[in-house]
């Protein structure tokens, strides 16, 4: 089927997907998104022993693009170093570093010190290799612009993903130029308050996000969620604006090329 637009899903973990629950395979998830108009994504590593799953994705479909990182909750397997962040982000499909970030949502003392750590260390690499950051930020808005503005990210941007905050942490992370992707959680009900947020980014710091397999949209919650699904944000997201899908479609696909392929 053939759109008057083209959508972008600039978080997703395609490696995550139970295929089993959706019923079919990698090329119907693709064909599905097509056929809501999501024509490119980004999908994100969350640790370095799934990474090669990611990668594999990346190469073998050319919308389909990669980050390399690792994420604040995870607590077992390789805990990257500058070098080696920077050897893996050389990967031509590599187009960000993350994500990274702070979560302090039961997490203990004792980790909250090796997130602080991991997270700036992600700074520093996304700097030196020029590819921006993602960005996960749970309860810890304080200490997520801290480490960002004693670590001089906005040298490299990026994105606040899964963006479920308030307008506060919103314009400190715009006022370092980052980018605010919003996800399904703008479609439920209880999420009055993110709505006011969405209306309120400058048009020109807007994406969209499923972050599948998790936090399916309306009407879909509830469900295992997937890139094809990130339609229904940017319907949300249009609705919340006094805009048109088009429009949403159109500044959001241009916004994420503007960060991740300048020029």
């Amino acid at each position: 089927m053939q759109h008057d637009f083209s959508l972008i899903d600039s978080h997703c973990h395609l490696n995550c997907l139970e295929l089993e629950k959706l019923g079919t395979d990698l090329d119907g998830v693709l064909a599905e998104a097509r056929g809501l108009g999501v024509n490119e994504m980004l999908c994100v590593s969350i640790d370095l022993e799934t990474l090669p799953e990611v990668l594999d994705i990346a190469r073998r479909y050319p919308k389909i693009h990669a980050s390399v990182g690792v994420h604040p909750n995870v607590s077992e397997g390789e805990d990257p170093d500058l070098d080696t962040l920077l050897e893996l982000a050389r990967e031509p499909s590599v187009i960000a570093i993350g994500e990274t970030g702070l979560d302090y949502f039961r997490s203990s003392d004792e980790h909250l010190e090796v997130q602080r750590r991991r997270f700036r260390t992600h700074i520093g690499a996304a700097k030196v290799s020029r590819k921006p950051l993602i960005i996960h930020s749970r309860e810890a808005d304080d200490d997520t612009i801290r480490v960002l503005r004693e670590e001089g990210a906005e040298n490299a941007g990026g994105i606040m993903h899964c963006f479920a905050s308030d307008w506060a942490l919103a314009r400190a992370a715009l006022d370092l130029g980052f980018y605010i992707s919003f996800s399904g959680i703008i479609t439920f009900k209880s999420a009055d308050s993110l709505r006011e947020v969405a209306a309120k980014v400058p048009a020109d710091r807007l994406l969209i996000e499923t972050d599948s397999p998790y936090l399916a949209p309306v009407p879909h919650r509830g469900r295992t969620n997937q890139p094809a699904y990130v339609r229904y944000v940017a319907e949300a997201l249009a609705r919340i604006r006094g805009t048109d899908l088009q429009t949403i479609a159109r500044q959001t696909s241009a916004n994420f090329h503007t960060l991740f392929f300048p020029g």
